[in-house]
Formats: structure tokens, C-alpha cells, sequence
């Protein structure tokens, strides 16, 4: 018998580091570069991809400062994909699984902002500076944002402003400092739906001179200061929780919020992995400590080859 059904045919593309999980091709770019569509199949082989985009993360304050937010957390997923995606995980609507063309659609990734810089008491720290936005620019383009930089700690004579965390894809959180109006940075800034972030850690009343808050997390918010009031020693809030994803074939937990600060600490805290989107890498550490870097931004694309 003569069937109807035309013969599947699949995507080939170039671009990023390659690898292959059974029936499917992963790309992965950790720096900019382009995705290019050799040829592109149909509905009974595969004629769109899955992808996830991850931006810079913000560095965190100094001086007991914020916790950086983590870049901006995007994905979508097409029904050809048969991974366990993030909760995050768009699977209907426009920006699931895209279509794709012949042509080279470009990558950008976005990197890590510094970390603020301490300063010895009555000195001058620094908060931390927004990450930078990754994109695929595709059929339809996906832009997540930069992290939020998390605020300065442990100084009073700042304008306002440095004790605002800063917007992002997650909010950077609120450093210690006395005598200051603080605000922390919202997350998914400007806005899309699934959300690409959460919130840094706040409020925080005023006057406290202690630990910082965490930086927003791609499915959480930071958190407060841990510790006593009249111990000597805080740690900083936790950031908070990423999203994890097997769109690389096994689960990686990405675009998590930076702990905030220590208080009476002595150096930064360990920075996380640079290339898992992890937002702020490391802390505002606190003992006059700078802030560390926010991660660098990761893009993954995905699609049925066989």
C-alpha cells in the first residue's frame, strides 16, 4: 500500500559546541556566535527547536553588600522535544518550540557584572553592577536580562540611589547599611510570561548594620540575613533558587541569586560556576570585602535530527 505521509526530514545546523543525546542535537554557545539552519526538515521530522536562554548575573555589593541577582531564565520547549524541561518551561503559544529557516540567526551572550568593591570603615564601597543580556536572535527573537547588582553595605554617606537593588532578570538584594532608605531590585524586568525572575532579598529595617540579602533566583526570591541580632557574627541571605533543566541531556540547575554578604566576614565567599548563568557568582562579602562577579550567560539550543 502507497502512504500519504511524506518522508520525515530534520534540521541540520552548525554553530556552538555540538553534542548528542539519542535522536537530538544540542547546542551550546558560551560566547557570542551564530546558529545556522543548513536545512530545514518538516512536522514529521523536526522543523523547530527547543531553547533556553540565560543572561549575565549581577555582581553583588560590597562591604556586606546585596547578593548580585542571577540573569534572566528563558526557555521553550517544542512537542518534538522529549526532555524534562524547567517549570519555567514555555510549551504552547509563541514563544515555545520555534520555527526556523535557512539562514544564521545570531547568539549573543551576556556577561557577569563586576562586583562592588569594599573599603575600610567610613570609606566608600561600591554596589554591584547589572549583568548583561544574552539573545538568540531567532524567527522570533528571545532576550533575557541581565541581573540585578545588589547594593552596597556597611556606609551611610551614599546618595540614595546606591541602596536601591537594582532591576533585572532577578533583582539584586539589599546590602547592610544604616540610617538609609533601601528598596530591593524587582525581577523579571520588563516582563514576559513565563516569568524570567524573581526578586532580590528585602525589605530590611532601617538602621540594621548587619549581613546583606540574597540576590532573586530564577523561581525565587533572595533571602534575609541569617543570624541573631547582638551576636557578633551573620551570614548573608541565601539567593535564591534557579531553574534546573535536562535541555543538555542531564539536569543542570541554572540562573541562581548570589548569597549576600557576610557581616564580620573576611573575604569574599567562593564563586559559583561561571558558565551555568549563575547569577552573582559569589557574595558582597563583608570585613570591607568586595563583591564578586556576577556568572557569565549561557545559550542552549535543541531539535530532533534522526
Amino acid at each position: 500500500l502507497q502512504s500519504d505521509s511524506p518522508t520525515a526530514t530534520f534540521i541540520t545546523a552548525t554553530g556552538g559546541t555540538i553534542t548528542t543525546d539519542g535522536n537530538f542535537k544540542v547546542h551550546t554557545f558560551t560566547s557570542p556566535g551564530t546558529f545556522t539552519v543548513c536545512s530545514v526538515g518538516n512536522a514529521g521530522g523536526s522543523n523547530e527547536i527547543s531553547y533556553m536562554v540565560v543572561a549575565g548575573g549581577g555582581g553583588s555589593g560590597g562591604d556586606s553588600g546585596g547578593g548580585g541577582g542571577a540573569g534572566g531564565f528563558r526557555e521553550g520547549k517544542t512537542p518534538q522535544c522529549t526532555y524534562t524541561s524547567s517549570p519555567l518551561a514555555c510549551t504552547s503559544g509563541s514563544n515555545n518550540g520555534l520555527p526556523v529557516t535557512v539562514t544564521g540567526y545570531p547568539v549573543t551572550i551576556g556577561a557577569g557584572g563586576a562586583g562592588g568593591t569594599g573599603a575600610p570603615p567610613g570609606g566608600t564601597p561600591a554596589p554591584g553592577v547589572n549583568g548583561s543580556p544574552s539573545t538568540f536572535a531567532g524567527t522570533t527573537s528571545i532576550t533575557s536580562t541581565g541581573g540585578g547588582g545588589g547594593t552596597l553595605g556597611g556606609f551611610s554617606g551614599h546618595p540614595s540611589c546606591q541602596y536601591v537593588g537594582q532591576p533585572g532578570g532577578s533583582g539584586g538584594g539589599l546590602g547592610s547599611t544604616s540610617g538609609a532608605t533601601r528598596t530591593e531590585g524587582a525581577g523579571n524586568t520588563p516582563p514576559v510570561s513565563p516569568s524570567q525572575g524573581f526578586p532580590g532579598g528585602g525589605p530590611r529595617p532601617c538602621g540594621d548594620y548587619l549581613a546583606g540579602n540574597g540576590g532573586g533566583g530564577a523561581t525565587a526570591a533572595g533571602s534575609p540575613l541569617q543570624g541573631v541580632p547582638g551576636t557578633p557574627n551573620f551570614n548573608g541571605g541565601a539567593g535564591g533558587a534557579g531553574a534546573t533543566t535536562n535541555i543538555t541531556a542531564s539536569p543542570v540547575t541554572y540562573a541562581v541569586g548570589a548569597q549576600g554578604g557576610d557581616w564580620n566576614s573576611t573575604g569574599p565567599s567562593a564563586a559559583g560556576g561561571a558558565n551555568t548563568g549563575t547569577g552573582g557568582a559569589g557574595s558582597g562579602a563583608g570585613g570591607d570585602a568586595d563583591g564578586s562577579a556576577g556568572g557569565s550567560g549561557i545559550v542552549v539550543i535543541r531539535y530532533k535530527f534522526q
